[in-house]
């Protein structure tokens, strides 16, 4: 069974419950109070009766019986009084009706209710003191009317009850229609969740608990496709990264191979050795080097880095002095401008961070050119700038820069001893430092590299 229909069932069932009892408390305590008036009314005019019969005996001290018979048949006119009886003794002096004679009692007063045929009877019974011998007073009213009021009011609430009942039957199912339909829009969207829709949402509308649910389950929904498209991301970046490692191996181990076989088979002379030679050394260099950049990013993302307060000023300028002897002999200028900043990082990973920057600069320069270096505080963090007059970048290269293995020019990157790990080691190093790095480039007009990292307050 639905939800909805059991929400459906127990509202019905509730209203039902509630005002069937209801329904039968009041017309219960109705009746009652009804029957205890009518009573009260009896027992009023059995009073007037009885005071009537007991002045005309107290006025006729002959105890002339038909004096008091004329005044019981004078007054017997009410519409619910069906019988009077006066006895005395044994003997029936007036009678009318015909009254419950089976009864046993020994005190002066009694009354109580009877059924004949279809009638509801009242009967009040009384001793009358005398000269002589008592009389006894008889009075039968008949309350049916009482009963048959209860009897229309039980008919009326019936059927109301069933009007009711079907009222609140539809009411109730519009509630639980209106009130379970999130829930199944709900399940509605797992569904097709789990069908790979992953675009499918609840947008509920309400603001209550059910409501409050759509709007959680939408969010799962969202951090769901997101980890999902991540992993797809990660995956076809593996891809390629399997797919251009392979390709790496490949070109210096065909070389290597190549050069190896034919110093192994054939008799080179003097220069052809050497340049063979060479040639396996510099592949072996460009294999060296893969495995170093792989290794570094393995080991960064196992190791517990240690973050230290570091003079950025000092670090930068120490690293460039030592470099610039080397970029001068390839007719680079290397110079710099630096504020003093204070950052936690971790010294070694990021001076190989600027390490690799400066050499992606060094890469884009042709016939030598001019590398700078700016570091400057910038609302609670450090920036820091490598800026060039190489060559640039396409715009539709800067979504791929930081991959690994991915080149801009695979010949000039291959031929200067690029590995393309240089900017993807850059991204890991960054990120363990909860910083970040973006690029501008404009193809033919260099090349601008900004990396930000928190600064400590001065």
């Amino acid at each position: 069974m639905r939800f909805r229909q059991k929400m459906l069932l127990v509202m019905v069932w509730l209203l039902t419950l509630s005002y069937g009892v209801g329904g039968v408390l009041l017309i219960r305590q109705n009746f009652k109070s009804s029957l205890e008036q009518v009573q009260n009314n009896c027992a009023g005019s059995y009073e007037m009766l009885l005071q009537s019969v007991q002045l005309v005996n107290f006025v006729d001290i002959q105890q002339d019986f038909s004096n008091i018979s004329t005044v019981l048949e004078r007054m017997n006119t009410a519409n619910s009084l069906v019988g009077i009886s006066l006895k005395q003794g044994n003997q029936v002096l007036y009678e009318t009706g015909e009254e419950k004679a089976d009864y046993d009692s020994d005190s002066d007063f009694e009354s109580f209710l009877y059924t004949s045929g279809t009638s509801h009877i009242y009967q009040i019974n009384g001793i009358i003191k005398t000269n002589g011998a008592p009389l006894e007073l008889v009075v039968m009213y008949d309350i049916s009317s009482v009963y048959e009021a209860r009897d229309d009011q039980v008919r009326v609430y019936h059927q109301l009850l069933v009007v009711l009942i079907l009222i609140g039957g539809f009411t109730a199912w519009l509630m639980s229609y209106y009130l379970t339909m999130p829930l199944s829009k709900v399940s509605k969207t797992a569904r097709a969740l789990a069908s790979g829709h992953l675009e499918s949402r609840v947008k509920p509308k309400t603001q209550d608990e059910i409501g409050q649910l759509g709007s959680d389950f939408d969010h799962m929904a969202d951090r769901l496709e997101e980890n999902i498209n991540e992993l797809k991301m990660s995956m076809e970046q593996q891809n390629r990264f399997m797919g251009s490692f392979a390709h790496e191996l490949k070109t210096p181990m065909t070389s290597i191979i190549g050069y190896a076989d034919l110093l192994r088979s054939q008799a080179l002379d003097k220069d052809e050795t050497q340049e063979a030679a060479n040639y396996i050394f510099s592949e072996g260099k460009r294999l060296e080097s893969l495995s170093l950049k792989l290794l570094d990013l393995l080991m960064m993302k196992k190791q517990d880095i240690k973050f230290v307060p570091t003079d950025m000023k000092s670090m930068i300028e120490n690293l460039t002095s030592h470099l610039q002897p080397v970029y001068k002999k390839k007719k680079i200028e290397l110079s710099c401008r630096i504020e003093p900043g204070i950052c936690m990082v971790e010294p070694d990973l990021f001076s190989s961070l600027i390490t690799n920057l400066l050499d992606n600069s060094r890469k884009a320069l042709d016939n030598g050119g001019n590398i700078m270096i700016l570091g400057d505080s910038d609302k609670g963090n450090y920036r820091i700038r490598v800026i060039d007059n190489g060559r640039g970048m396409p715009e539709e290269a800067m979504q791929h820069i930081t991959e690994a293995f991915y080149r801009v020019d695979k010949s000039r990157s291959r031929a200067q001893g690029g590995v393309g790990l240089g900017l993807n080691l850059c991204k890991e190093i960054i990120t363990l430092h909860n910083g970040t790095i973006a690029f501008a480039s404009r193809e033919g007009n260099g090349t601008c590299v900004t990396v930000t990292i928190k600064e400590i307050a001065k």
